[in-house]
């Protein structure tokens, strides 16, 4: 139902993940009966994520460790490992930033041109792992890279910015097509990001396995301040997973719901998927991990803009190593360590033994759930109160 902003104007409400709860379905389930692979394309993941193509949180080292551990890590393909020959120096001095410097030094940082040469290296190191190699461009870019990344063994390829359309205009240059490009390509393309319905469905039929899910939730994006755009991830995620069966309608093709942005939790990530996710992109958490290499720290791909940054560095901590964070064990009880344990948990005791099924569990408007009963895990700043 819409809301009346005012006379001349009215507007949709939304919910965010801390507005809703998931409701336990008549029965429940093993856990290790519990199915979280997922059909990406020709590819069959055998965890339902994939790690941020944010330079604080994938290099080909940590790309490698969580497509080992099921996920994929999704390479920045204009960040600093394309760069820089050595990015450690350079991730080294963005960690060492001053808080009220650290904006400037990341643009200046990000003035040094992308090499070609180096996408090749990047690309071919991860592919020689064996694991899934995934890599992001911009749309202004990818025409120029994309056949680098291919030719050294790229499986599948992200066109992503801050907002995507399929119907781009521009009086300068000719933007890039979609629909052509996409019908081109021999390996699977993702795209996005987007939160609405037509924009989703649209993005779907250019042929992309996938789209991005958010704009503005994630831990270190400020488009919503900037630009004043987005929309909250539960309500975006519904809209999206209502396109994609609109198309399934039309065309009988499926195309994967992947939330990206405003993920912390296990919990949280079970209410991207009984919102219609089919998958989650995920930073921040992976960025906390021992092996990421953002030192602690976590930026997104807008923070180096060089007239209007849509991002700032957030300093996220190193709290564990991946595999803890990815599958566990946890020795934390705020649900920030073992995330897909958390989903599974969460699938079984709902009853649910795939994504597609976990898809239809009930959801319920709740906006006491964060603070119901947790007086003093809040005033102890423990567990839910952190």
């Amino acid at each position: 139902m819409e809301v009346e902003i005012g006379m001349g104007k009215s507007g949709r409400r939304a919910y965010g993940l801390d507005d809703i709860a998931i409701v336990p379905s008549r029965r429940t389930r093993d856990p290790e009966d519990i199915d979280l692979s997922w059909q990406l394309g020709p590819y069959k993941p055998e965890l339902p994520f994939l790690a941020s193509a944010m330079d604080g949180v994938v290099n080909p080292e940590s790309a490698i460790a969580v497509g080992k551990l099921g996920g994929i890590g999704v390479l920045n393909l204009e960040g600093i490992q394309t760069r820089y020959d050595d990015p450690d120096p350079i991730l080294e001095k963005i960690a060492s930033l001053p808080k009220n410097k650290a904006t400037r030094g990341i643009q200046e940082v990000y003035q040094e041109p992308i090499k070609p040469e180096l996408i090749e290296k990047r690309i071919a190191q991860i592919k020689e792992s064996g694991v899934l190699t995934a890599a992001s461009l911009t749309p202004n870019r990818v025409e120029h890279y994309y056949k680098i990344a291919m030719g050294a063994g790229l499986d599948i390829l992200v066109i992503q910015g801050t907002v995507i359309s399929a119907e781009h205009l521009s009086s300068k240059s000719e933007p890039l097509d979609l629909y052509k490009f996409i019908a081109n390509l021999e390996l699977p393309v993702i795209v996005g990001g987007c939160a609405s319905y037509h924009t989703a469905l649209h993005l779907m039929r250019t042929g992309a396995v996938g789209v991005l899910i958010g704009v503005g939730p994630g831990h270190a994006c400020t488009t919503r301040a900037v630009l004043g755009i987005g929309v909250p991830q539960a309500t975006a995620l519904a809209d999206a997973a209502a396109a994609r069966a609109r198309l399934m309608e039309e065309t009988g093709r499926y195309v994967n719901v992947i939330a990206d942005g405003g993920i912390r939790t296990g919990g949280d990530i079970a209410k991207c998927v009984a919102c219609g996710a089919d998958a989650v992109m995920i930073g921040a958490p992976i960025a906390r991990a021992f092996e990421a290499p953002g030192r602690g720290f976590h930026w997104g791909m807008a923070t180096f803009h060089p007239e209007l940054p849509r991002g700032t560095r957030v300093e996220v901590g190193q709290a564990a190593p991946l595999e803890e964070i990815i599958r566990g064990p946890a020795h934390e009880n705020d649900g920030t360590m073992n995330l897909f344990g958390g989903l599974r948990m969460s699938m079984a005791t709902c009853g649910y033994r795939t994504l597609k099924e976990f898809q239809r569990a009930e959801v319920m408007v709740a906006p006491a759930l964060q603070t119901e009963g947790k007086v003093m895990q809040r005033s102890q700043e423990v567990g839910m109160g952190k």
